[in-house]
């Protein structure tokens, strides 16, 4: 409730109502994550609190009940007693607002103590490791998406992803020549060791060595982060402050484990870690020590690093034995709106209505009696493709078609000197997601499922648009594009 609206019942209402409540929490924050930036396993949904976000708990304040009409105990006008209660309500029930950022540090410290330990101590984290974890942090003012106490509320910005102009830009040819290279020789460098993570967790080498590429240049990234500091400067005054309360307190576990040094602790600005870059939620469920040292070091330890992105996909579901996907050729007449994961049908029955390998192979024998999808993530606007379900276990690690797609591109490389994809990446325009998210919601009026109406365009949107243009006598490209805008209202 309002200052202005709670004062006004106080005026207006009958004595003895409810009590006034702290501010409570903020609306959730969702997306349709099938873009490029959203990370399952270092970035996902977020909600936000203004208590976790560092503004100060306070009793609430209960207005007198039981006086008499107009005059109160030992005869003082009711007026009195109620400007007394509105000054109070000013001096304590309002957040303390800090003008600079020395007032936002010392409610830091404060935070910390008086928020965040009792979290900790809760969570077994004890008072020794907490006292030394934090003894040198310091808040990080160079992270995105901050929100400091006191400071105003940064503007909305219209957002623009790699799938809303050109998609082919994601698959930058001289990057991925450069880490297939690089790939094909830490292959045979790590041959033994790669041979013992497949055989204990059923995730090719491939794979593995192409989500170490992507993620930390096989180990040769800097990371550049103390994980503490970015995360409890997130915890504190971000936009979501609650999944980095979350995964601050995993960092203190981990930590608390002795897995691995506060020195050695290091992620990037989102506070993914290491080598495989997990959260710390994600490295206390994934994380192993496969060189026997009785340490997850994902740090690094190489063995640990390789089995630890393996075991993360073996726990999300993949399927020994089986490839990624394969890029195809759709022919005109199969409609592209019969994408997604839930629309999955045996492989030979795609095959059947015509759809080809643009390498002029048969599907293996071995795959055709088992499940795919048709996965257009530019609609007719770039190459197609049939994936298996472990395409979707790759998105796991990163909830976006692109980055599955990238994926699995490289471990082709690493693996047979594979190339570029076939179909090109047409041009899509720069569509702006505030765009999309008006022909989202212009679906779901008539009557489709868009997924989440975030302004992504996941499968469920490309798919409805491609039926809405094919009912609308239009030729079905399952992606938006501007000329849609005036169509689509």
């Amino acid at each position: 409730m309002r200052l202005k609206s709670r004062i006004r019942s106080w005026f207006s209402g009958p004595a003895g109502a409810a009590p006034l409540c702290p501010a409570g929490h903020l609306p959730r924050r969702g997306g349709d994550q099938v873009g490029a930036g959203a990370q399952p396993h270092n970035t996902a949904a977020a909600h936000a609190s203004l208590s976790a976000a560092g503004s100060p708990r306070h009793t609430p304040i209960s207005p007198l009940v039981g006086e008499m009409p107009g005059r109160a105990e030992g005869g003082k006008p009711r007026a009195l007693l109620i400007l007394a209660a509105i000054a109070s309500l000013l001096a304590l029930n309002l957040p303390a607002y800090a003008a600079t950022k020395a007032d936002v540090e010392a409610q830091f410290r404060q935070w910390l103590a008086n928020d965040l330990w009792p979290e900790a101590r809760q969570a077994g984290i004890s008072a020794s490791a907490f006292k030394a974890a934090f003894a040198d942090v310091k808040l990080n003012w160079d992270l995105p998406d901050l929100a400091p106490p006191g400071f105003p509320k940064a503007k909305e910005r219209k957002q623009s992803q790699a799938e809303f102009s050109s998609p082919g830009s994601y698959f930058s040819e001289k990057r991925l020549q450069g880490l297939a290279a690089t790939g094909r020789s830490l292959a045979s460098a790590h041959a033994s060791t790669l041979k013992r993570v497949e055989r204990s967790y059923g995730v090719p080498g491939p794979i593995i060595l192409a989500i170490w590429g992507r993620e930390s240049g096989f180990g040769r990234a800097k990371i550049p982060h103390p994980i503490v500091d970015v995360l409890a400067t997130k915890a504190f005054m971000s936009t979501r402050p609650e999944l980095f309360r979350r995964e601050l307190i995993a960092a203190l576990t981990i930590l608390e484990s002795g897995d691995v040094k506060e020195a050695d602790m290091r992620g990037s600005w989102a506070g993914a870690m290491g080598q495989p870059q997990f959260l710390p939620s994600s490295f206390l469920k994934y994380a192993v020590d496969f060189d026997g040292d009785g340490r997850r070091d994902i740090w690094n330890s190489v063995p640990d690093s390789l089995a630890s992105i393996a075991n993360y996909l073996a726990e999300k579901g993949w399927q020994s034995g089986r490839d990624w996907g394969f890029e195809v050729s759709i022919p005109g007449d199969v409609s592209c709106a019969q994408e997604g994961p839930d629309l999955a049908r045996p492989i030979a029955d795609w095959a059947g209505m015509g759809i080809t390998r643009v390498s002029g192979k048969a599907f293996p024998s071995a795959e055709r009696s088992a499940s795919g999808m048709m996965l257009v993530p530019a609609g007719t606007h770039g190459p197609g493709f049939v994936v298996t379900p472990n395409f979707y276990v790759i998105k796991e690690y990163n909830n976006s078609d692109l980055y599955a797609l990238f994926i699995g591109n490289l471990a082709d490389r690493i693996a047979a000197g594979g190339g570029a994809f076939r179909g090109a990446w047409g041009d899509v325009g720069k569509m702006l997601r505030s765009d999309v998210l008006g022909m989202q919601k212009a679906l779901v009026a008539t009557g489709y499922d868009v997924g989440k109406v975030d302004g992504l365009p996941g499968y469920k949107t490309r798919r409805s648009l491609g039926d809405w243009q094919a009912k609308n006598g239009l030729r079905p490209t399952c992606f938006p594009d501007p000329s849609l805008k005036a169509k689509l209202r």
